[in-house]
């Protein structure tokens, strides 16, 4: 299985219920770029490829005459798209990118987090697919990428600090990673585990951001309860 976020954007945008969950999403191209920055105003460019949030750019248009481009706690301007695309041009990695639509993530004091839902089956292929574990990821300090984090704290607390929900707000992101480990699972029937990373905006509004088919799973040993790394561990072995 292919790690392609532009493939999967593609696969999971088939879902019905799916495609209002995801951040519109385009291969990075001039047009595509120029259009979604006028649309809103800020964007993110990723690797289609990427891991661990690296070579993540937040790009917000100030105005006509600048762009402000952010990566890691590195913030630079620009006179224009033109300027920026061409750094893509010259590194040959035009192609191997896509451009989505920002998300104001909801914060924990002043920084942004997302949610890690782990989503596993058995080896049996119709086996059904279950929750296995999650935690919050929230930004360090100056950064917008989560994956820099600075810690990981239960999703309920995540929440309640961040005063947008409580538990019905996690059964619905949990229902919304099942199904789209289904949509996934029928294209992929191999697939058995995939670990979501799921937003909540300041409306409360639920989002994927994107699924990683080989998550992580050290975090889990530090989460309180540790029912769920013994659990994301039997699911391997079964």
């Amino acid at each position: 299985m292919k790690r392609d976020k532009w493939t999967q954007y593609r696969i999971l945008r088939k879902g019905p219920s799916l495609a209002k969950r995801l951040p519109k999403t385009r291969l990075l191209q001039k047009n595509n770029f120029t259009k979604m920055l006028n649309q809103y105003q800020s964007v993110v460019v990723k690797p289609r490829d990427g891991r661990y949030g690296r070579d993540i750019l937040f790009i917000h248009r100030n105005g006509a005459k600048s762009i402000r481009i952010q990566h890691e706690d590195h913030v630079t301007a620009m006179k224009d798209t033109n300027q920026l695309l061409q750094l893509f041009h010259n590194k040959n990695k035009v192609h191997g990118y896509i451009v989505q639509r920002r998300l104001q993530l909801a914060q924990v004091q002043d920084r942004p987090f997302d949610i890690r839902i782990m989503v596993q089956r058995q080896k049996n292929p119709s086996s059904p697919w279950n929750v296995t574990g999650s935690y919050a990821k929230v930004a360090e300090q100056g950064y917008y990428v989560t994956n820099v984090t600075s810690r990981t704290i239960p999703v309920l607390k995540a929440l309640k600090l961040a005063h947008i929900g409580g538990r019905s707000l996690l059964v619905k992101a949990e229902r919304i990673a099942l199904l789209a480990a289904k949509r996934l699972g029928e294209h992929y029937p191999k697939l058995r585990q995939v670990g979501f990373d799921i937003g909540i905006d300041r409306k409360r509004r639920i989002w994927i951001i994107e699924g990683n088919y080989k998550p992580d799973l050290r975090p889990f040993r530090h989460v309180q309860d540790s029912s769920m790394y013994r659990r994301i561990l039997w699911y391997k072995e079964h």
